[in-house]
């Protein structure tokens, strides 16, 4: 009994002080004039922040509820949009992929120009898409549909070019229509063993070098040995490369027309010994010789 009394009294005066008023007066210091005055209990204080909690929680439920940010809950969203978050997390993973892939191709290609190094072995997945080319003894053999377009182009005026879009999408470096990037005479041809991987072409001084393809320009530079290079990448990874020239007439980035002016025929570079140009075409990472798919003369 005096136990259930002792708790009884606690209570009763735990419940009194929670309802005893307190006086919040607000004053102006310099003055001490009182400009505002509040009668409050601790009961009051906490109803009243129970109240602003709870109009808190509620209207933060609101706007959720009627705003798109109900999409940032973990498991709120829709099925449709989780599908759609999947194909564009695997569009950005293949980018990056396909632009690491490009990347190191770039550099490894510049590296084989610019450094001499020796070109990589085609792997037998390309051997067996380009049956035509042997690139293990880097010779061509030409196709009868390349003779004949070879035959057709002879006949053209110097300059006159003809381009049929549709061949660019066919396999195999035969399907291009080249367009010869200087008019001259070969002076020392393509010999992998002595690692010349293209073909001089003698020319006169100040001759415009064209594209032999569109593409667009990978590398613009200077170098000791070759002078002033340029490289044009074209589709289905065919690499055109210019050296020796005296003045470049394009930057990397920009984007050809075959037949555009890219630079102007020199002899720049220790490894040059009159005006010409050294000219290189590149299939798939692997040298082939200009003159089986070019006319020169």
């Amino acid at each position: 009994m005096e136990e259930n009394k002792e708790k009884q009294t606690w209570i009763k005066r735990l419940f009194t002080d929670l309802r005893y008023k307190y006086k919040l007066v607000v004053m102006n210091e310099s003055t001490m004039e009182e400009r505002l005055n509040f009668r409050l209990s601790r009961l009051n204080v906490i109803i009243a922040l129970v109240l602003i909690s709870f109009f808190s929680i509620a209207f933060t439920i609101v706007v959720i509820w009627i705003t798109p940010l109900k999409a940032y809950i973990p498991g709120y969203a829709s099925v449709k949009e989780v599908k759609q978050v999947y194909i564009n997390k695997m569009k950005v993973d293949s980018l990056e992929k396909e632009i690491e892939a490009r990347d190191l191709y770039l550099k490894n290609f510049k590296e084989t120009i610019l450094m001499g190094k020796e070109p990589p072995q085609a792997d037998s997945s390309i051997l067996k898409k380009n049956k035509n080319i042997d690139y293990k003894n880097i010779k061509i053999t030409n196709s009868e549909d390349d003779s004949m377009l070879r035959t057709e182009w002879e006949e053209k005026e110097k300059y006159d070019l003809i381009y049929y879009p549709d061949k660019q999408t066919q396999s195999g470096i035969g399907s291009f229509m080249f367009f010869s990037p200087v008019r001259g005479v070969i002076t020392n041809g393509f010999n992998v063993r002595k690692k010349h991987y293209g073909v001089d072409v003698a020319g006169t001084k100040d001759e415009a070098v064209k594209a032999t393809l569109d593409g667009m320009v990978i590398l613009a530079t200077w170098t000791y040995e070759t002078g002033y290079i340029i490289a044009i990448q074209h589709h289905s990874n065919l690499v055109s490369v210019y050296k020796h020239n005296s003045v470049l007439l394009k930057k990397e980035g920009d984007y050809v027309k075959a037949g555009d002016p890219i630079a102007i025929i020199g002899n720049s570079g220790e490894l040059s010994s009159g005006p010409h140009l050294h000219f290189e075409l590149w299939y798939n990472a692997n040298p082939v010789n200009p003159a089986d798919f070019v006319v020169f003369e």
